[in-house]
């Protein structure tokens, strides 16, 4: 498939060269002392039917990047049972009559009823046919486990900030929507741009501050919502940091993540379950991450999830 896009990228491009090396020939003949009207018109009908090839050849080549990429029909798609949900209430988003803060919803009734029934499938499946020993643990999470982990060093998204507003943005989320949106919506790329576009993308998470950074430069990417230059990528800390006790003096952190509760119950798990190896544990519960912007520049996104934690220990 991509080796056919590749041929229509070049296919257009011959056609689109052909169609401006036929319009260079009718302004010279217009513009030549003599020509007569027939030659003229042959000529206008040669570019005409070039033309017509050249468009053939663009809708061939959209049909092409639609089927491979995500698509319109994948967004509409999606769009519709994201409507669907959200107007039979599985879910509705947090706070609406505040006008919300992305990231952020609430279950409805039948939303309850599909969580309870998935988790006591997953229950029932890993930790009671399986024998897993389950743990609870609390969300809140002292710095000190944290900073053992790395994730008070490491856990971080690379953001970008408009240098007029303060708006900030995830820096790969806004060089993956750029490239995306050339090699769906520029029919004009070359062959080599769109290979160029998707190896970007393919390596995206890999890119280090200075690459991301360069990227963003090189394609002169903007903010989308004002079009003014943004900042260099930094790193955003994506736990949400708080205080343990009234004295405020135990930094803490919801937990990132559900598994962090199994590493630090490990010895314990060890030995309720007779000093022997293996052994598997897991936690069902919420994680909290604050990622992904956007309401306003003083509002900070978060998203929760209730998720599953499964570690085999040998």
């Amino acid at each position: 498939m991509a080796a056919s896009e590749d041929s229509l990228r070049r296919a257009l491009a011959e056609k689109q060269a052909a169609v401006d090396a036929q319009g260079e020939a009718v302004r010279a003949i217009k513009a030549r002392p003599g020509a007569s009207k027939e030659e003229i018109d042959a000529a206008v009908e040669a570019l005409k039917a070039l033309k017509v090839e050249h468009g053939a050849a663009a809708r061939r080549l959209q049909a092409t990047v639609s089927s491979n990429g995500d698509g319109s029909s994948k967004e509409a798609f999606r769009q519709a049972v994201v409507n669907t949900l959200e107007r039979r209430l599985f879910y509705i988003p947090s706070f609406k009559i505040y006008r919300g803060v992305a990231g952020l919803y609430d279950y409805g009734p039948p939303g309850c009823a599909v969580k309870s029934n998935v988790l006591a499938f997953w229950r029932q499946h890993f930790v009671l046919e399986e024998n897993i020993l389950e743990v609870d643990c609390p969300c809140v999470t002292p710095e000190i486990v944290l900073k053992a982990s790395g994730h008070v060093d490491k856990f971080t998204d690379l953001m970008v900030k408009d240098e007029k507003t303060g708006t900030c943005y995830r820096a790969d989320h806004l060089l993956k929507d750029y490239c995306k949106g050339k090699l769906e919506k520029d029919l004009t790329l070359s062959p080599e741009k769109a290979a160029e576009f998707k190896h970007v993308i393919a390596v995206l998470d890999d890119l280090s501050v200075e690459e991301l950074g360069a990227k963003l430069k090189e394609y002169d990417i903007r903010a989308p919502d004002t079009g003014n230059p943004l900042s260099d990528p930094y790193p955003f800390n994506l736990m949400f940091q708080t205080s343990i006790g009234p004295s405020g003096l135990l930094p803490g952190y919801m937990r990132p993540e559900t598994a962090q509760g199994i590493f630090v119950n490990f010895k314990d798990l060890y030995y309720y379950n007779g000093n022997k190896l293996p052994f598997a544990a897991a936690q069902i519960g919420q994680a909290f991450r604050n990622e992904d912007l956007v309401l306003l520049h003083l509002w900070q996104n978060s998203q929760t999830n209730c998720s599953g934690a499964f570690l085999l220990i040998s």
